[in-house]
């Protein structure tokens, strides 16, 4: 800890490079599995940086590894590039103006993510080599982590399984050391398949897949109040058969997200709605057949890093903000309403005590917060390597996920200076963790106890694969 300036000095001497990396990322905007071009940048930013590279990190094309120092243990820090689909939109304006109708978007903050992971474990490393300490620094750049699972197949993999810790964080509207709570989920497509007819002259030889579709969701809607509280079920038409409703419809799909607080829950509550699938089917006399996309475990925490994070976290203070930042995000908050910041505040216990539109104040260790009511693929991570990870403030506070107005905060001086500021506590606990071996032991000793009773069973098929078509 005394010498936690030392290490936000070398974050400072790099961010510049770094901000412009997230800045380029920024600009191309790439969904699951598609992140060519994004992948490159990373890429040749760590291969400019001096690091060793390892590509298509379990067999993924758009997944990389890049290792620096020797000997010691090994800090990894995770970061992500991946954009939304349908979000694009311009950067620094207080309303929505895409730049492409229909096009992607950062509009969950992953630019900057996978900047501030990068920036983090280059400070780890310079401060590696002119102290002279053994020890080797890790950045994961992972892709999909919008519904693609990466992670998990890289856990499946075993790309982390000579890591001894895990760092990571998320772009937010305040600063905290996140309560590792989190859904499990899966996302399984339905797809039924029946008999085509014409729909007036001979209805009576067709076998609807449309229909299938329609009765299991009202299936699932009823299923929905016999389900634990904290579950949750969504699902989209992918396939709707077609557009003529004088056809009795052949091929029908619906893309269910099944989410539990844990993997416990997980797995029967799939059961479950497969039973309901299988019902709508004979109903029809259709057939379905379930396709899993991907799926992910829930974040377990880890109480020694967690600890160590907090205190890094209030010997920096919030990022430091000026009022050109505060101007502009009060005008995004101009374009939502006081139930979105309320919202937002009440997630970490703070409604009312963060009266500006941009983060001024830590959220205290000892205020009542909520778990993340979604879910993410640090999640298999965290069942394997201990891991700990940090809410950055870089946006308006109330400012909604998955939006035009994350977007077009995504590149504003206020993001940069959350980014820079992630990277000073990340990269603080990974210093921390090597000059400490006691601090590794604890945490490793924390991660035993929690899964001593519930080893982590991967969520994927033992045959899935990512995508690799790119």
């Amino acid at each position: 800890m005394d010498n936690a300036p030392e290490i936000w000095k070398h974050v400072d001497d790099n961010a510049p490079e770094l901000i412009a990396l997230s800045d380029r990322v920024w600009g191309m905007p790439e969904t699951c599995y598609q992140e060519a071009r994004s992948c490159a940048e990373h890429t040749a930013e760590l291969r400019r940086q001096g690091f060793r590279i390892t590509e298509n990190v379990a067999g993924i094309p758009t997944a990389v590894m890049g290792e620096a120092g020797e000997g010691g243990p090994v800090i990894a820090f995770l970061g992500e590039y991946d954009a939304l689909p349908d979000l694009s939109q311009e950067a620094g304006v207080a309303e929505p103006r895409p730049l492409e109708k229909g096009a992607n978007g950062h509009g969950c903050g992953h630019n900057m993510l996978g900047s501030a992971a990068m920036l983090a474990a280059i400070a780890v490393r310079d401060w590696l080599k002119e102290s002279g300490t053994a020890g080797r620094v890790r950045y994961y750049g992972c892709p999909a982590e919008e519904g693609g699972s990466a992670k998990t197949f890289m856990v499946r993999d075993g790309a982390f399984d000579d890591v001894d810790i895990a760092i990571c964080w998320h772009p937010h509207s305040v600063c905290d050391v996140m309560v590792a709570e989190s859904l499990a989920n899966a996302r399984i497509d339905f797809t039924f398949r029946g008999r085509a007819s014409h729909a007036a002259a001979s209805p009576h030889l067709g076998r609807s897949a449309l229909d299938a579709v329609e009765l299991m969701n009202v299936g699932v809607n009823y299923l929905r109040e016999h389900v634990p509280t904290e579950s949750r079920i969504h699902y989209a038409l992918i396939d709707a058969g077609g557009i003529a409703p004088n056809v009795v419809q052949a091929n029908a799909t619906v893309r269910y997200l099944i989410r539990s607080p844990d993997l416990k829950g997980l797995l029967p509550l799939i059961e479950r709605v497969k039973k309901v699938a299988n019902g709508a089917a004979m109903m029809t006399e259709t057939t379905v057949e379930a396709q899993t996309l991907s799926a992910v475990a829930n974040l377990l925490g880890n109480a020694p890093l967690e600890a160590a994070m907090r205190q890094h976290l209030e010997a920096l203070g919030p990022p430091d903000f000026d009022d050109d930042d505060r101007a502009f995000a009060s005008a995004i908050q101009g374009t939502y309403g006081p139930e979105e910041i309320s919202d937002s505040l009440h997630m970490f216990g703070m409604e009312g005590a963060m009266p500006g539109p941009l983060c001024d104040r830590l959220v205290p260790a000892d205020a009542p917060r909520l778990g993340i009511s979604g879910s993410t693929d640090v999640g298999d991570v965290s069942w394997v390597v201990p891991t700990v990870q940090m809410w950055g403030a870089t946006y308006a506070i109330g400012t909604p996920f998955h939006t035009w107005q994350m977007v077009t905060q995504g590149k504003n001086p206020a993001a940069h200076k959350g980014l820079v500021h992630a990277a000073k506590v990340m990269a603080a606990v990974g210093r921390q963790a090597i000059l400490e071996p006691e601090l590794i032991a604890a945490a490793k000793a924390d991660l035993h106890q929690r899964t001593e009773k519930t080893p982590y069973v991967c969520p994927l098929p033992a045959d899935l694969m990512p995508p690799l078509e790119m």
